[in-house]
């Protein structure tokens, strides 16, 4: 699929993925095989070690050299909470503590959950093993890649705007990035301006020999 922001294809899909209402049936969801790790054949000319997210179809592309990317599943923000832009990884950060905007702990007290000031990192944190920050410019989004405590979430709209992964397939991210790497997130608004990338499927031949 080629997609170019701004075109026809840039728009989101109706899709059973796009729920914000969780159930105990969802809970138990294990992961599509479409969202589980690949090595893709990636046409784009966005520089090797890019990263593009697929807000609409829940794929995060890490960019390699030879028209070749690693594709990873991702869970996004829920109806409301969607967003694109060009932004970069500010900071890293492993096993990271989780302070939720004041604007969600209000939120969410106004739904009887009580969040605390400070969770420490840890399995039960809901931002996983790894973080990456998003900044624009010096100035800290709010939003992050982040791995999660609900991997049955991953392929859903659920989040408040964050980029949930495996916490497996964040390591694997957080390893091969670096502070300062390009983020494009293609979304509602189409705040990311033109960008063009043609996924062409998983690379059996790469998938199945290496390199």
């Amino acid at each position: 699929m080629l997609t170019v922001a701004g075109g026809a294809e840039a728009a989101p899909r109706p899709d059973s993925t796009a729920s914000s209402v969780v159930t105990p049936e969802m809970m138990k969801r294990p992961v599509p095989e479409k969202f589980k790790r690949k090595l893709v054949r990636l046409v784009t000319n966005e520089q090797p070690g890019t990263v593009i997210i697929d807000t609409n179809n829940k794929f995060l592309y890490l960019v390699e050299n030879d028209n070749r990317a690693i594709r990873y599943g991702v869970g996004v923000g829920r109806e409301g909470f969607g967003w694109s832009g060009v932004v970069r990884i500010g900071r890293k950060d492993e096993w990271p503590s989780w302070r939720p905007p004041e604007e969600m702990r209000v939120r969410e007290a106004r739904r009887g959950h009580i969040l605390p000031e400070v969770q420490k990192g840890g399995p039960d944190n809901p931002l996983g093993a790894r973080a990456m920050y998003l900044y624009k410019g010096n100035q800290d989004t709010i939003f992050r890649i982040h791995g999660t405590n609900q991997p049955w979430s991953i392929g859903l709209n659920l989040s408040s705007g964050c980029i949930r992964m495996n916490n497996k397939d964040v390591e694997d991210l957080y390893a091969r990035v670096d502070v300062g790497t390009k983020v494009i997130v293609v979304g509602p608004g189409n705040k990311q301006g033109e960008v063009s990338y043609d996924d062409r499927g998983v690379d059996f031949l790469r998938t199945i020999f290496g390199g």
